[in-house]
């Protein structure tokens, strides 16, 4: 085997699909290489070594064959299978929405380290019970639209670039805040406390969410912001989000 085309790599099995009898596809977002699909020869079987590791959420320490297609998995050791989230609806979902964003956000062979970071600390925190999951869910969508080009701009107006405090509009087109002197076209207005609270989700840490307490107006005002952009600006539309909203209605 030429082991230059051995990856060895941390990752989380985003999706599977069936493939043949006794076979399955998987969908890995790699700390190496980005996203990558690999095959995983005999996993389907009750006593395969990959049953386990080729699950949906299961993050592991992954040896990968590069074949001229596709990946080939070798071998594997789970770090964390996050079982734990399938036991309850509300995580189920909130964690198959993000590995959703990061398919469907994310190019093939896209490295981008900070994010795999900021992805499996979410993963980690929607493991507990101590955070807010809706506003963690703000927090990661704002890194994954930062880490795909469409972050968001707070401290400067979007289109003439002069410093900011507060703003209580959003430009859609420029991806930002105005200032009062800027025309308001393309955009959505907010009130000041959600706009504050996009500003302190952009800049601080995923596991620091906790000391924000809102509203469930300001809430839904942020998440205007963010499903719009998403919506917006991939070639899919999550699909989970609808679930996400069923749950909350």
């Amino acid at each position: 085997m030429d082991l230059l085309a051995l990856l060895n790599t941390k990752g989380v099995v985003l999706k599977s699909q069936d493939y043949k009898e006794n076979d399955k596809l998987i969908w890995i977002y790699t700390e190496a290489e980005g996203k990558v699909t690999a095959i995983a020869r005999g996993s389907k079987k009750s006593k395969s070594k990959f049953l386990s590791m080729t699950l949906p959420l299961c993050f592991a320490d992954y040896s990968l064959f590069q074949g001229k297609n596709l990946y080939n998995l070798q071998e594997g050791k789970i770090i964390n299978s996050f079982q734990g989230l399938l036991d309850n609806l509300d995580k189920l979902t909130y964690s198959s929405y993000v590995c959703e964003l990061i398919d469907i956000c994310v190019e093939d062979g896209e490295k981008n380290l900070n994010l795999f970071k900021d992805f499996i600390t979410c993963l980690y925190l929607l493991n507990t019970d101590a955070l807010d999951y809706e506003l963690l869910i703000r927090s990661f969508e704002l890194r994954v639209l930062k880490a795909t080009g469409y972050g968001l701009i707070f401290d400067n107006c979007s289109i003439c670039k002069k410093p900011i405090n507060s703003s209580t509009y959003i430009s859609l087109n420029n991806f930002g805040g105005v200032c009062d002197e800027c025309n308001k076209v393309g955009g959505i207005y907010i009130s000041r406390a959600a706009y504050s609270a996009l500003r302190f989700l952009n800049n601080t840490p995923m596991d620091k969410v906790y000391r924000l307490n809102l509203t469930d107006e300001v809430k839904k005002q942020i998440e205007k912001v963010t499903t719009y952009i998403i919506y917006s600006n991939y070639s899919k539309r999550p699909k989970s989000l609808e679930m996400l909203n069923y749950i909350k209605e």
